[in-house]
């Protein structure tokens, strides 16, 4: 899996603990990797506007990106793919991207934030919160970091296969995307084990 980083120089005090956000992009979508995103932020560096990635426009949201990448202490990416995806189902599969995240930060964090109401099953001190993606600033980046990374991912796959407008659904399950299927049939980076998908292989 490809895995993204970012690491300062800092020193941990007993006056600040390194707190990661954890949370997930494309859960939903019938094609590509779901994307995770584990950030620490800098409180001597803080930015403004961070909020739940869904409420802010595509133009914030790259933006804001950049400046996280930027201003953050640490980040980092984790993925997993369609085929284990399929092999674990999407929960476990989202699960085992958040593991992947937080390992790729190249350091312990004291507390573990995660988007949800679940945790993976690691050793982190972690608490899951509902809605953490708008209520703390560490997992409104992560949100951010993980969309953006994920959209990138839709508008590289629409320049292979325009035909898809990957770059307009962004894989999930529209109108459009389910004539795009059927018309021009299923590519290697489909969820197999989706059921929208998994009819129309059956069709074959």
């Amino acid at each position: 899996m490809l895995i993204k980083q970012q690491q300062k120089p800092y020193w941990r005090s007993c006056l600040h603990k390194l707190i990661a956000g954890v949370d997930e992009v494309g859960r939903g979508p019938l094609v590509g990797d779901v994307v995770t995103a584990a950030v620490i932020l800098d409180p001597s560096n803080p930015i403004l506007g961070l909020t739940d990635s869904k409420k802010l426009s595509e133009k914030k949201r790259v933006a804001l990106a950049e400046e996280i990448r930027s201003k953050a202490l640490y980040w980092s990416i984790g993925r997993a793919s369609p085929e284990e995806i399929d092999s674990l189902n999407i929960l476990h599969a989202t699960m085992l991207a958040m593991t992947r995240a937080v390992e790729a930060l190249g350091v312990t964090p004291d507390l573990v934030r995660v988007d949800g109401n679940r945790l993976p099953a690691w050793n982190y001190v972690s608490e899951a919160i509902v809605k953490g993606d708008s209520l703390h600033a560490e997992i409104s980046a992560a949100s951010i970091i993980a969309k953006v990374e994920r959209d990138n991912d839709m508008l590289t796959l629409h320049q292979a296969y325009p035909q898809y407008n990957f770059a307009g659904h962004k894989g999930y399950p529209t109108k459009a995307h389910f004539a795009a299927l059927a018309e021009f049939g299923v590519l290697d980076c489909y969820r197999k084990s989706f059921k929208p998908v998994r009819a129309l292989l059956e069709e074959i």
